[in-house]
């Protein structure tokens, strides 16, 4: 204080000098004596071993407290608290005694989360113990040993005064030889919530009871005409079997007051266990499901169990609205799968309960909303977005807690969660000590919130997705004591978020900075979303060359909405696991229809005809296919007198198809052919298969025929030539021997008896020659008179005798 008297600037006057030194060395006085101390304190602990440690405090005892009945006491009740003490220290405990301790009201909702987070007890705190014979005594506590008790006390023993909710617990009390007093070794608080009489203004409580589980079914179907299902395990069954998780939902839930929330996709998984369906292996095998009587058994609870009850689908598998908002909007076709699955959501759910559920809830994960996760979870045709109050916390500074319903824009309602009543049910409940403790302080949550104020609100509690069987069972146990309390009534979902609501309440929608970055780190990646893209755009490829395209169109879109399951968020590496099996399912159905590869031909003419065969190894058949041939050298080797040619196929399941391609060769080499198929709209399908075509037209033995060829029609040329000049020098000579004969011998007998040639002689000549050839000269025959013939070939216009 004499420091903020001082000026800034001015320095302090001797006496202010003095004042504060003197100051500090008093405050330094305790510091130091305990400095002094410290050795010798810490020798002491250390002399006293670990029994002094063991022993020391209230942690001593562990108090549990397994039940307490009833969990809203009336006037006329008894009050009973069983459990056990067990001794955790090293020293035995004597004189203990169990007492029953009970304070005072709390009247704050944030009292009761201070009192249950104590641990040590805290004299004044704890209350008074009520004494009398309403005690449990205990000779001694041996270490390890745990002791049950059972106390019973009427409620008018209590002396409970007004409304409210009283601090009820159990502690024990004696004494160790490290610490020879009475005092108290262990305790254990709970609450107990009284309201004898009935409030003028009850709450409507809206219960949430979700029945959600993984995804189990694969995309892959079986090749019978009922496309049996095949499942990735068994596990499913497991839940739905007595005393299984989701067997206990629906038992525990029948009976109750509710609004159910169901993910449509487990309806489908278990519908489709009723008939024959089969469970993956090892590798590649399958094994026959054998629980069809189980699945039958539970939807028939089931079915019975939601009638004339309000039922709340979720779309199909639970997408992850935050995953899908925050990492895959910017991936294309993200957001229409979030349509498809709220799509059929109504229509599974009716065709399997036989009722119609209501779609216009989304419900993001733990009811953490942003504006961009609010933005997606309403783009599907959802008006209601599911929140909760520690995201959308209020700031207008109302005493008491709001009514649900919250308009954030945009015609958008917000129905905001509790979030102390929707997050008690959490953890490991399966001991009895922890579920009566979840029960007693939802109950006390429950009337505290009540008292607050005398308008009546409306309330909405949404526990966690998927509760344990041993967490179904608290929350049923204490929904059934608030059911049956004195300032609570029952209301449905619809209703909660229609109600009017309160003008203070806060409706601004918190941004994305302010989203939990432990949640963040669960969603699904952009890969995710990327994978699925590519998934679907393989579907959409394959599908349209089937003459069915409902047998795969339709496993396969409900896989792609199992792929952004909410139920992935801490489960990355099963996530993955479950996406590339998609994705290698639809591959492997892809490539059941494809080219048969081919060696290298050979062409030895012009022309010729090149098969490729196209396989179908599926059940159906495939249409719409172009197969495109294409030569990588068109001036070598033309397919259908161009580089490239096609023809339309269509394969019936299981078979194959030969297509046939003419060729033109119009040079020697080799040409390398790409086999290519293609969807109508000229989408590359499957692989391509390329093969060499070896162009062998014109071969040496093929050129020596025709140079043999062309001789020979020389050598005939030349043998004509001489055949025509040989005819033409005889008739020169007959043409000369005549006109002598005519002018030296008698007129009418011109030729001389020498020179004439009888019919005889003629045909001795002519068999001499040959027919058709000329005689070959000899010397002593006569030069003809005529010029002599050229020597050049005759012209193509001449006609030539043969």
């Amino acid at each position: 204080m004499a420091e903020a008297a001082d000026f800034q600037g001015m320095s302090p006057s001797p006496a202010r000098r003095w004042l504060r030194r003197t100051g500090a060395l008093f405050a330094g006085a305790p510091l130091l004596a305990g400095l002094l101390q410290l050795p010798a304190a810490t020798s002491s602990h250390a002399a006293g071993g670990d029994s002094l440690k063991a022993a020391s405090g209230s942690k001593t005892v562990a108090v549990a407290v397994d039940s307490l009945t009833p969990a809203v006491a009336g006037e006329d009740d008894t009050v009973t608290v069983s459990g056990t003490v067990t001794n955790k220290g090293k020293q035995t405990v004597t004189g203990a005694q169990v007492d029953l301790r009970l304070g005072g009201v709390l009247n704050t909702r944030s009292a009761i989360d201070t009192a249950a987070g104590r641990t040590d007890y805290q004299e004044g705190l704890d209350g008074s113990p009520v004494g009398g014979k309403y005690v449990k005594e205990f000779a001694k506590l041996t270490p390890g040993v745990s002791q049950t008790f059972n106390i019973s006390v009427p409620v008018d023993e209590l002396d409970l005064g007004g409304d409210g909710v009283y601090p009820f617990a159990v502690s024990l009390s004696g004494e160790t030889s490290a610490e020879p007093w009475n005092h108290v070794l262990g305790i254990q608080r709970t609450f107990l919530p009284w309201q004898p009489d009935g409030a003028d203004t009850k709450t409507k409580t809206t219960v949430l009871w979700p029945l959600i589980s993984t995804s189990h079914m694969t995309a892959q179907t079986g090749s019978d005409e009922a496309q049996t299902p095949v499942f990735r395990d068994d596990d499913l069954a497991k839940e739905i079997s007595p005393g299984g998780r989701l067997q206990q939902l629906v038992s525990l839930g029948k009976d109750l007051d509710v609004t159910w929330v169901i993910d449509p996709d487990l309806l489908a998984s278990v519908d489709a266990m009723t008939e024959s369906y089969r469970v993956q292996g090892e590798g590649d095998t399958t094994t026959a499901g054998t629980h069809q009587a189980v699945a039958n058994r539970w939807l028939a609870e089931l079915q019975d169990a939601v009638q004339d009850k309000e039922v709340v689908a979720l779309p199909f598998a639970d997408p992850d609205l935050a995953s899908l908002a925050h990492n895959g909007t910017n991936v294309t076709g993200s957001l229409s799968h979030l349509k498809e699955a709220t799509d059929v959501a109504a229509d599974t759910v009716d065709a399997v309960l036989h009722v119609q559920p209501n779609t216009d809830f989304a419900w993001p994960v733990n009811g953490a909303v942003d504006p961009s996760i609010v933005k997606v979870a309403t783009s599907a045709g959802a008006d209601k977005v599911i929140a909760r109050s520690d995201s959308l916390v209020e700031t207008g500074g109302l005493p008491y807690t709001p009514s649900s319903a919250r308009p954030i824009g945009g015609g958008t309602t917000a129905v905001v969660a509790d979030a102390r009543m929707s997050t008690v049910f959490r953890g490991n409940l399966t001991r009895a000590s922890s579920s009566t403790l979840a029960v007693q302080r939802f109950l006390a949550q429950s009337l505290t919130l009540n008292l607050q104020s005398d308008k009546q609100r409306s309330i909405v509690v949404a526990p966690q997705r998927m509760p344990t069987a041993s967490q179904a069972q608290a929350m049923a146990e204490a929904v059934t004591a608030l059911q049956g309390g004195t300032w609570s009534q029952s209301q449905g979902l619809t209703a909660a978020a229609t109600a009017k609501p309160d003008s203070g309440a806060t409706t601004k929608v918190p941004s994305a900075s302010r989203y939990p970055s432990s949640l963040r780190k669960q969603e699904l990646p952009r890969a995710a979303f990327e994978q699925i893209a590519a998934t679907k755009s393989k579907l959409d490829s394959f599908k349209v060359i089937l003459t069915d395209p409902s047998r795969v169109v339709t496993p396969f879109g409900r896989a792609m909405n199992r792929e952004m399951s909410t139920s992935w968020r801490g489960r990355s590496a099963a996530a993955a696991d479950y996406r590339n099996g998609v994705e290698a399912y639809i591959n492997s159905l892809a490539g059941q229809v494809t080219l048969i590869e081919k060696s290298e031909i050979k062409l030895s003419g012009r022309s010729a005809t090149i098969p490729v065969t196209v396989q179908n190894n599926l059940v159906q058949g495939v249409e719409h296919l172009v197969l495109r041939l294409t030569s990588s050298s068109p001036r070598r080797l033309e397919i259908g007198g161009e580089a490239y040619y096609e023809q339309s196929v269509t394969v019936s399941g299981g078979h194959s198809q030969t297509v046939k391609f003419p060729t033109s060769a119009q040079a020697n080499g080799q040409a390398t052919v790409r086999a290519q198929l293609y969807t109508e709209d000229g989408q590359p399908y499957g692989q391509p298969v390329t093969f060499d075509v070896k162009v062998t037209e014109f071969t040496a033995t093929v050129m020596l025929v025709i140079g043999g060829g062309f001789l020979l029609l020389v050598l005939a040329g030349f043998r004509m030539y001489t055949q025509r000049k040989r005819a033409a020098a005889r008739d020169a000579e007959e043409n000369g021997s005549q006109e002598a004969g005519e002018a030296d011998g008698d007129p009418e007998n011109p030729e001389g008896p020498e020179d004439r040639l009888t019919p005889e002689d003629l045909h001795k000549e002519e068999s001499r020659t040959g027919e058709g050839e000329d005689a070959p000269e000899q010397p002593s025959d006569p030069t003809p008179d005529t010029a002599a013939e050229s020597a050049d070939p005759s012209g193509t216009g001449e006609r030539v005798d043969r």
